[in-house]
């Protein structure tokens, strides 16, 4: 067995340029759409024990459960930007979040539908979006920074590349 690799999905993303169009965005929210049936496939028939395999740190019934609580809380840091001048977003442990018990044993199915739900809806609000809209911003608590929401399709359609390939790595190198 291989040890694996910290960036299955390869980097993250660097931000859009300061000059961006709707275009800019496409692919990324495209990716977005398509995220939750493709972490549906990677899981798809595996056993209760496979799902708790950890791939590094987390098992795969743990990233399921981390897919689900991280879009969810994206959706909402977006909503508050776009009914908010610039506001401080809520910051919250993921780690902390990961090792509840609900994420640890819990059932993976709610988290596939909510995640289905919430990326279909968080697809709508992005093409419904203007220019000025991806231009609004927060600022991250722990960091201070402000974040712009234009560079944040491209973050999270990485973000659940990076996960679902680290299961499907996990799937090709256990041989299920």
């Amino acid at each position: 067995m291989e040890s694996p690799p910290n960036f299955p999905a390869g980097s993250m993303p660097s931000p859009l340029p300061e000059a961006f169009t709707l275009g800019d965005l496409a692919p990324f929210i495209a990716r977005i759409e398509s995220a939750p049936r493709l972490l549906r496939e990677a899981v798809g028939g595996l056993t209760g024990a496979q799902l708790d395999t950890a791939y590094r740190n987390w098992t795969v019934r743990q990233i399921v459960h981390h897919l689900a609580d991280s879009h969810a809380n994206c959706y909402i840091r977006f909503m508050w930007a776009l009914t908010e001048s610039s506001p401080t977003i809520k910051a919250y442990d993921e780690g902390a979040w990961s090792a509840l018990q609900v994420s640890r044993t819990g059932d993976i199915e709610p988290a596939l539908v909510l995640l289905e739900a919430l990326h279909a809806k968080w697809v709508m609000l992005l093409c419904s979006m203007s220019v000025d809209d991806f231009a609004r911003t927060f600022t991250h608590p722990e960091t201070g920074d402000l974040v712009r929401l234009a560079d944040l399709p491209a973050l999270y359609a990485w973000h659940a590349e990076h996960h679902t390939a680290a299961i499907n790595w996990l799937c090709h190198d256990r041989g299920w």
